[in-house]
């Protein structure tokens, strides 16, 4: 039993971001699986296979072509190619498309090339351009007054369109979207990009991509905001039973050091069975253990759990007494450093 063998190419780089997925250790795996001798492989993902001779085929077939993208994408590197320039020469051979289990249904090569390439060497390709980029507003805003204006630009992504350049259009729509507002025009704008990204998932075979230019689409023309991925939320069960490090620990992500400039202090939060501090210093949170804490607020981990889980605010707790502090002015000044709902507007 296994999970690397696929139905599917293997997805080396999956665009919804997490950690890089080396070839040479899946490899490793592979030559693992293959030393087996298996008559019957069964995997996480997809349809068993069976008998001696089909399993020992098809893992080569896998293991062969994660060969094949990293030494092509090191051949390139070794060429002097840029990232944009690899993805067009790193490709696999048509004879990889007579098994399923290499098809790009999931992930594609391309994808797979700039992990491969920012796994290997880093964000640098060597291209000029991105070694110090134009923000990308201020280059949306460049581009569209080089193109003699917005209407200009909207007739150059039609003009794409019809001439089926979609990577052009989308790259051109993008800079409009970058500057959009909320009228009439930016709506406009927003909803030619989704239709580009919609005619990209009525095309493409991989299922990664369909679904994320899917749920941008949607994003864009306004049928599926998408803003609440874009703050954390936590789980109120998991708060309530566990340690109030826990909560903690991922608050120190969403410290904002320009509400903090200069200062430093040490804050405690303790329940009835457990305690954890965070001291903010030089513009970072470090979790602590609450000990020695300039400040320390106390309350029950039902209480807890509705001020981490955005359901009141750290004021509010100290107002009905939910929450106890012999300083809450400090506690709550401390608080409404971090970019957080219950503290924010505490």
């Amino acid at each position: 039993m296994n999970n690397i063998v696929w139905p599917v190419l293997f997805n080396v780089f999956a665009i919804r971001g997490e950690e890089y997925r080396d070839p040479r250790v899946l490899l490793r795996g592979l030559d693992h699986v293959a030393s087996l001798g298996a008559e019957h492989l069964v995997g996480a993902h997809g349809p068993p296979l069976s008998g001696r001779a089909q399993v020992a085929e098809q893992v080569e077939r896998a293991a062969t072509a994660h060969v094949a993208m990293p030494a092509q994408t090191v051949r390139g590197i070794n060429k002097g190619l840029v990232s944009g320039e690899l993805t067009e020469f790193v490709q696999l051979p048509a004879e990889y498309t007579e098994s399923y289990l290499q098809t790009q249904f999931y992930g594609v090569v391309e994808h797979h090339v700039r992990q491969i390439h920012a796994g290997l060497r880093g964000f640098f390709d060597g291209d000029e351009a991105n070694l110090f980029p134009v923000p990308p507003r201020h280059r949306a805003e460049k581009m569209i007054a080089g193109f003699g204006g917005a209407d200009a630009v909207r007739t150059q992504i039609e003009t794409a369109t019809a001439a089926d350049d979609l990577r052009w259009a989308i790259d051109m729509a993008t800079w409009l979207v970058r500057i959009a507002d909320e009228s009439e025009s930016g709506a406009a704008d927003r909803q030619r990009l989704a239709d580009l990204l919609r005619t990209i998932a009525q095309r493409t075979t991989a299922a990664n991509i369909r679904n994320w230019c899917l749920t941008r689409a949607r994003h864009l023309d306004g049928t599926m905001s998408t803003d609440r991925f874009h703050a954390h939320r936590f789980d109120r069960e998991a708060v309530r039973h566990g340690n109030p490090g826990d909560a903690l620990s991922t608050l120190r992500v969403m410290l904002d050091p320009l509400r903090c400039t200069g200062q430093t202090m040490h804050v405690g939060v303790e329940l009835p069975d457990a305690c954890a501090g965070l001291q903010v210093r030089r513009g970072v949170a470090v979790l602590t253990d609450g000990s020695g804490a300039d400040a320390m607020v106390t309350m029950d981990r039902d209480t807890w759990a509705e001020i981490v889980t955005g359901k009141i605010s750290i004021s509010d707790a100290f107002a009905s007494g939910a929450a106890s502090s012999a300083t809450a002015g400090d506690i709550t000044t401390f608080f409404s450093w971090f970019e957080h709902p219950a503290f924010e507007n505490a």
